[in-house]
């Protein structure tokens, strides 16, 4: 028995022994070849990534450098001064310090533009002169002015440098100033006057480069540079505003309630102050003014929805809006105003419905007595003035139905041809609005021939961007078929209407292509918009047929060689009609018409095959624009 114990207590201590050499951790095992070799791979592969990229961004740095080398000598000031702050401002994250350096000689070649240009066309004063003799000579081809390249400059750098920008800036101001100095004996009163349409020169720069910084979505950076003069009350700084609230709505309330209680303390504050204050709150982008006769000005941009503002700011421009309008009217020979009578008349007619809706109601019967006051001061023919631009925004818009029918009631009662023809075009403009076709057929009722034709052309351009825009393509194709419109708008339509096709019928989206590419190869040799349509077509194949892309840009930059002022930027389809009433213009940016965008495409596939594409260009600016959307592409991959 003692030696079976003892060979049990031998047993489990060995199954104790067994267990505890189980519990600690699997010693590891040695690597096999295949995982040491998968480490390695992807150490490789890191490392490899790594070079290539620092490649890629030496090639970028070195195509932008050797563009700037050129650019330096560019004979075209402006093409000099462009280049190289777009070479300076995609060099930004790779050099800061070179590119503070191009950015300064990009200010120095648009100073040295800008002043060429006025010395070209004489400016004096605000006033162009032209001699006579230099227009028959043929030496002075167009009175329009070139942009001041300055303004570009200052948009690139205020994204990069602050204090640059504040330096470029003041230099912008003291050459607006000088030509104000020489003739301040003359021009003091009005220099200081208002303008409620925008700030003096230096300020308005000032704002718009805000604006832009806005628009691209740098709302910080916008705001150091707007916030010093938003307390000034201009359609600028509204329109400003009415922009920042997009982006940030508590921050544009904060700012416009600072607007209204400095107007509260600014004596100089009138009636027409008012109605732009109005127009933050309750119509966005619609500016209605009068001046003493008691006329309206109008400017209007794309309307947006009254602004959904907290009960407390809504009060506060009542307020406000009261303790203007209800200040003691000073005699005539004192009055300062922009308004005078007959515009503080004509304000108060346009608010006293706000104030009626919204504002209290002891505030609203004061504001009614002011204005029955200001009744018996002002003449019949302003009491009778035309309601349109004073209930502007304001007071909602007839059913079509009703408009329609009331506008067809005044042609059958209208005396004159002419008058026809305006009612028709009427008619016709508010059928667009409401994307009817029906304003084909006003167009044709028109009876002078010459603006029957270009009505028709107008509305039928009207309705293809309608069609395009709700991507009805099959009334955009139809429209390209039997409407009024150019070649190179029939390029944009079935280029737009192929990419709109590219997902769901590739095969009918590459054959209007092919349309497109014979509609631009029909246009002019020595037309820009032959290159533009052959660019829109290639910028269509990198949606439709990326494989036919590379031949599409070859062919486009053989357009482009044979015409002269091809930069490959700045593409438009401009619509225009001119009648004895009325002038209409409607300017349409079109990218796809540009090189940007095509030449980038092909860089992120193919570094050299762009390169070489972008070589082919003979003339310096597209070949500038190519490679720097090159190098563009490459930084941002």
């Amino acid at each position: 028995m003692k030696c079976l114990r003892w060979s049990v207590t031998i047993g489990l201590g060995s199954i104790l022994f067994s267990q505890s050499i189980f519990a600690q951790p699997p010693a590891q095992k040695p690597k096999t070849p295949a995982q040491n070799s998968s480490a390695k791979e992807k150490a490789d592969a890191k490392l490899e990534a790594e070079r290539s990229r620092k490649e890629r961004l030496e090639q970028a740095r070195s195509l932008l450098i050797s563009l700037a080398s050129d650019a330096r000598s560019f004979r075209d000031l402006m093409l000099r001064a462009r280049s190289l702050a777009r070479i300076a401002d995609a060099l930004w994250d790779v050099d800061a310090e070179q590119s503070r350096t191009l950015f300064r000689k990009a200010w120095e070649a648009a100073e040295t533009a800008n002043r060429e240009n006025k010395e070209r066309l004489n400016i004096r004063d605000g006033l162009i002169s032209i001699d006579e003799d230099d227009i028959k000579q043929g030496k002075v081809q167009s009175f329009s002015m070139t942009p001041d390249l300055r303004k570009e400059v200052l948009r690139l750098v205020a994204q990069r440098d602050r204090p640059l920008t504040e330096e470029f800036l003041e230099k912008l101001k003291e050459s607006q100033e000088e030509p104000k100095r020489e003739n301040s004996s003359a021009n003091s009163s009005a220099d200081s006057s208002t303008d409620l349409w925008g700030l003096p020169d230096a300020l308005q720069q000032r704002l718009n480069l805000a604006e832009s910084l806005l628009r691209e979505g740098n709302v910080e950076r916008a705001l150091q540079f707007a916030d010093p003069i938003l307390v000034n009350v201009t359609i600028s700084t509204i329109d400003f505003l009415t922009l920042l609230r997009e982006k940030d709505p508590a921050g544009a309330d904060q700012r416009y309630a600072a607007m209204l209680a400095a107007t509260g303390n600014n004596m100089a504050a009138d009636a027409n102050t008012v109605s732009l204050l109005s127009s933050y709150l309750f119509t966005p982008r619609t500016y209605v003014i009068f001046n003493r006769q008691g006329a309206a000005s109008s400017s209007a941009m794309p309307a947006t929805a009254p602004v959904n503002a907290s009960p407390q700011l809504r009060l506060a421009f009542f307020q406000t809006a009261s303790n203007v309008l209800l200040r003691p009217q000073p005699p005539p020979e004192q009055d300062q105003s922009t308004s005078g009578v007959a515009g503080k008349y004509m304000v108060l007619k346009r608010v006293l419905p706000l104030f009626a809706q919204y504002a209290p109601g002891e505030m609203t019967q004061s504001l009614r007595s002011q204005f029955e006051a200001l009744n018996s001061l002002v003449n019949d023919d302003v009491r009778r003035a035309e309601s349109e631009l004073v209930e502007k925004g304001i007071t909602p818009e007839e059913p079509y139905a009703d408009r329609e029918a009331s506008l067809l009631d005044e042609i059958e009662h209208a005396k004159t041809s002419d008058e026809r023809d305006q009612l028709y075009f009427k008619l016709a403009t508010l059928a667009l609005k409401e994307d009817n076709l029906k304003a084909r057929d006003y167009a044709g009722k028109i009876e002078e021939s010459r603006f029957r034709e270009q009505a028709q052309a107008w509305f039928d351009w009207g309705l293809v961007l309608n069609a395009i825009k709700k991507k009805n393509t099959e009334l955009a194709l139809e429209l390209n078929r039997t409407g009024d419109v150019t070649h190179i708008q029939r390029v944009w339509i079935l280029t737009q209407v192929a990419q709109l096709l590219a997902k769901t019928d590739r095969a009918k989206a590459s054959s209007l292509l092919d349309a497109a590419a014979a509609e631009a190869r029909r246009i002019d040799g020595r037309d820009l918009d032959r290159p533009r349509g052959l660019f829109a077509v290639a910028n269509a194949l990198r949606v439709v047929e990326p494989g036919r892309l590379s031949e599409a840009i070859f062919d486009a930059i053989k357009a482009a060689n044979s015409t002269e002022g091809f930069t490959g930027e700045g593409g438009m389809i401009t619509q225009t009609l001119s009648s004895k009433a009325q002038i209409s213009v409607y300017p349409l940016r079109v990218p796809e018409f540009d090189i940007e965008e095509v030449f980038g495409a092909v860089a992120n596939d193919d570094y050299v095959l762009a390169v070489q594409l972008a070589r082919g260009f003979q003339a310096e600016a597209p070949r500038a624009n190519a490679t720097i959307a090159i190098a563009r592409s490459i930084l941002r991959r």
